[in-house]
């Protein structure tokens, strides 16, 4: 945990007047509480997940939490923005097989961490009932990735590798699909070459006719 039980702020000094309002707010018990809740999807999912096991496995009080949000929803709203905000660098190989074979690999990596397995599917489950939650889930999931499929495709374009009007939707469905079916829906292992076959799969579906 990064931080024990508190209440906080600390007092303030008779001569200096504590801030009011976001100003009080300590990062290091904002960090400990998206820690927390991360861990709590995992462990329960959103639907058992409750404001009181957050502040306990964070090692703060109740009113902590809902100082910084008023419900789990806006809660876990927040935790997926921060990861949409965070990003991904696009792959700079020098070349398309390059650039999607390293993007296969770091998706591949992410989606076989134990925590982020059973956390995605959760969420997106709940994404279907609640728009709120939809549209925050898409960011992480889908918009941060499109980018990433955008500069490789433009990359790809530009040194003559892809014509002009590639789609990079089409890049992410032939690259991401079939990782996220194999590592989270079936949850079967990856063979040793199973990246390196579907990096020359989905260069070759991006260069077909009509592609």
């Amino acid at each position: 945990m990064l931080v024990c039980m508190t209440n906080e702020p600390a007092a303030a000094s008779p001569s200096r007047r504590a801030p009011a309002g976001a100003a009080v707010l300590r990062e290091d018990v904002t960090e400990a509480i998206r820690a927390a809740v991360f861990e709590e999807l995992a462990a329960v999912g959103f639907s058992k997940m409750s404001i009181e096991a957050v502040a306990r496995r964070a090692g703060v009080g109740k009113t902590a939490v809902y100082r910084r949000w008023r419900s789990k929803l806006h809660l876990v709203l927040d935790l997926v923005s921060v990861f949409a905000a965070q990003g991904l660098p696009a792959p700079d190989t020098g070349s398309l097989h390059g650039d999607v074979r390293a993007l296969l690999e770091v998706t591949a990596h992410l989606l076989r961490h134990p925590v982020a397995s059973q956390v995605i599917p959760d969420l997106l489950v709940e994404a279907a009932r609640n728009p709120e939650l939809a549209e925050a889930v898409r960011g992480v999931l889908l918009q941060g990735q499109e980018g990433i499929a955008g500069d490789i495709v433009r990359a790809a374009v530009a040194r003559g590798e892809l014509p002009e009007g590639t789609d990079p939707e089409r890049a992410l469905d032939l690259a991401i699909g079939p990782l996220y079916w194999r590592l989270v829906v079936i949850r079967a292992g990856l063979p040793d070459s199973y990246l390196d076959d579907l990096a020359h799969a989905v260069v070759a579906g991006l260069r077909a006719p009509g592609a």
